[in-house]
């Protein structure tokens, strides 16, 4: 094993990718930390051959160069799967020497900031701590923009069955908005603007929770910095990468739609084509060290 210099113990628990620099403090003041055996105390440090255990599980700090956590400005066109049955698929597009995967989805037709990582429990966490978190679209529709438009897309709007949240929006000029939403629907932005007779041109993806796009080109990406991931890493503190108990899906089941949700007139979105396969459910793994 190469021998490193010694590290600061919440330093050391936060980069095996498990919780931040803060949580792994409060791990160690709850008394679940053992250093070589005897209960840590905040301000330890770990060196070479020494043994960190959380919740008496052995951990070891992740290797920076196989923990991958990038920022991409997708470009249209590119579909954020890893199927390799997809020619488009976001990973042959990035094409990393590490395996990595898309948090969450930005539809093809759409581009702007997404996540990639290779590290399999941030992309859970991260995903079932999004509808807590903002995301921020910059939106250019097909025909001028009107202040009924703008307060109907931020009240909430009647889509696959149920109404979205409320939401920040703001008029930027004649066709473009700015619109920060909490949730995460399929299409969601097009589907509202549809309920209003507006068709999108462009939807850009600008920022997810703390990280901006910045000025960063379309089709390139970058490692977030050493701070833009300790923030992330602050903010999803409390999620496990399972439901919530109680939690209830806000997604209705294919044919479901509730009589009168959608725009008189128009076909109702989400519902299943006939003979279209069920996916099976989805274990959850378990949340370790959060559960």
């Amino acid at each position: 094993m190469q021998e490193r210099e010694s590290v600061r113990l919440n330093k050391f628990i936060s980069e095996s990718g498990i919780c931040s620099r803060r949580e792994a403090d409060r791990f160690i003041e709850q008394g679940v930390v053992t250093l070589n055996g005897r209960t840590a105390v905040v301000g330890d440090k770990v060196g070479a051959g020494d043994e960190v255990k959380v919740n008496g599980r052995l951990i070891e700090a992740q290797n920076k160069e196989k923990f991958v956590f990038i920022a991409l400005n997708k470009p249209v066109g590119v579909v954020c799967t890893t199927d390799s049955a997809e020619r488009n698929n976001i990973t042959n597009f990035v094409r990393h020497r590490e395996r990595i995967f898309p948090i969450g989805r930005l539809d093809k037709d759409s581009q702007g900031l997404i996540f990639l990582t290779s590290n399999g429990d941030l992309v859970n966490k991260i995903l079932r701590a999004g509808n807590q978190h903002e995301k921020e679209y910059v939106v250019t529709v097909h025909r001028p923009i009107t202040p009924d438009f703008i307060s109907g897309m931020a009240s909430g709007v009647p889509i696959l069955g149920t109404r979205t949240k409320r939401c920040k929006v703001e008029q930027l000029s004649t066709f473009v908005f700015r619109l920060t939403l909490v949730e995460g629907m399929n299409r969601q932005i097009r589907r509202m603007c549809e309920y209003f007779d507006y068709e999108v041109r462009k939807l850009e993806r600008t920022r997810i929770m703390n990280i901006r796009l910045g000025n960063l080109q379309v089709g390139q990406w970058r490692n977030l910095t050493e701070n833009e991931l300790s923030q992330l890493m602050k903010s999803i503190e409390g999620s496990s990468g399972l439901a919530p108990e109680g939690h209830r899906s806000r997604r209705p089941k294919p044919g479901t739609a509730k009589p009168g949700t959608e725009k008189p007139g128009t076909a109702r979105p989400g519902v299943a084509k006939t003979g279209a396969k069920r996916r099976p459910p989805v274990k959850a793994k378990k949340g370790w060290p959060y559960d």
